[in-house]
């Protein structure tokens, strides 16, 4: 039980009217050269709910749903981006388009949840771009997992710390817990205004869990370090793969899991040539 209850803390980590100006504008006159971009996490939207780690999300198919998406929509565009960049690995990795959207179809949005055709393909085809790109980066065969918690709970196990990652991942269960609640009265552009906050512990500041983690080890043995770099690692990848189809100017945004924000913010943040663009400055209704 206490093994399928941590896989379930793994998959949650790993994933999940007018607004302001944006606060970037405030920081003086903008290299025409510089690439921007906005980490947009968020939450799985066509999750069906199969897996004790993940959030039941009612169907964003449903016209209310539509409507607040359309409004987060016309919220980014407001960012003008020249490119998105979403959470699949593409096939093509010269290029790094999404294979999945030359297939889109607008009717696709009564009928697919996906948050990469909900919010991604929906923005792509609402401004004319065609520059959508597949970013991600999974598990390679004969490597090690690029999340390995199996380690950590070997480890906790062998050393009387189970108790101790249990707590931590019944906080991560109750967190699940109460995205399914809010869900249901709060709109999908109040839910990411929140997950957005660079403090918040459903994305951009969760990241306790994995500093937490670097205390699973002793001498020789630290699995928790290893699980944290590797975590880096395939964030890292991630970022890498940006660069590759990143263009002098650009604004991009990156839809992603909020999981995966901390890091990707922070590669952001300390790249030269590079600007976070805060997605707090567009999510207003």
């Amino acid at each position: 039980m206490f093994r399928r209850l941590a896989a379930a803390a793994v998959l949650l980590l790993a994933a999940c009217g007018s607004a302001p100006a944006p606060s970037n504008s405030a920081e003086g006159p903008k290299d025409s050269k510089v690439i921007e971009v906005m980490i947009l996490g968020t939450y799985h939207m066509g999750n069906p709910g199969a897996d004790l780690s993940n959030a039941k999300i009612d169907p964003v198919t449903v016209p209310e749903k539509q409507a607040e998406l359309e409004v987060l929509a016309a919220s980014l565009a407001r960012f003008a981006p020249t490119a998105i960049a979403v959470e699949r690995v593409a096939i093509d990795q010269a290029t790094m388009l999404d294979h999945r959207y030359p297939e889109f179809k607008p009717e696709d949005l009564t009928s697919n949840t996906d948050e990469r055709v909900q919010i991604g393909y929906r923005l792509a085809n609402t401004l004319g771009i065609e520059r959508v790109y597949g970013i991600d980066e999974q598990d390679r065969p004969g490597e090690m997992s690029y999340f390995p918690f199996e380690l950590v709970l070997g480890w906790a196990e062998a050393n009387g710390r189970s108790g101790d990652l249990e707590a931590a991942i019944a906080v991560a269960q109750a967190m699940t817990a109460d995205l399914e609640v809010r869900q249901k009265t709060e709109t999908v552009s109040q839910l990411l205004a929140d997950f957005n906050r660079s403090d918040s512990v459903m994305g951009a500041g969760g990241h306790a869990f994995y500093m937490d983690l670097l205390s699973y080890g002793a001498g020789p043995d630290q699995p928790g370090a290893v699980l944290n770099g590797r975590w880096y690692t395939r964030n890292a990848v991630i970022f890498a793969k940006l660069r590759q189809v990143a263009r002098p100017g650009d604004r991009i945004i990156v839809i992603y899991g909020a999981g995966h924000s901390y890091w990707l913010r922070q590669l952001v943040e300390t790249t030269p040539g590079y600007r976070l663009v805060e997605a707090t400055d567009y999510l207003g209704e």
